[in-house]
């Protein structure tokens, strides 16, 4: 069994025959497809961060007060 390994790795390869040979086997994706996920899964992630966008957000003003609520008056 290595001896097989070891001959297929010494083996050389003319040079028109491996410019000539196919691409590389990659799967085919589907079109309309970003990172392997489906539009809805990309919506909820972007839906996400602009949620914890607007949290960051108003906690750093409260924290530095730049807006203080009626209640701690």
């Amino acid at each position: 069994m290595l001896d097989d390994f070891r001959e297929q790795a010494s083996f050389d390869e003319p040079e028109g025959e491996a410019e000539t040979e196919a691409k590389p086997s990659r799967p085919a994706q589907p079109q309309g497809r970003f990172l392997g996920m489906t539009p809805l899964q990309r919506f909820i992630i972007a839906a996400m961060l602009l949620a914890l966008t607007c949290l960051f957000s108003a906690l750093s003003l409260l924290v530095t007060q730049r807006v203080v609520p009626q209640f701690m008056h």
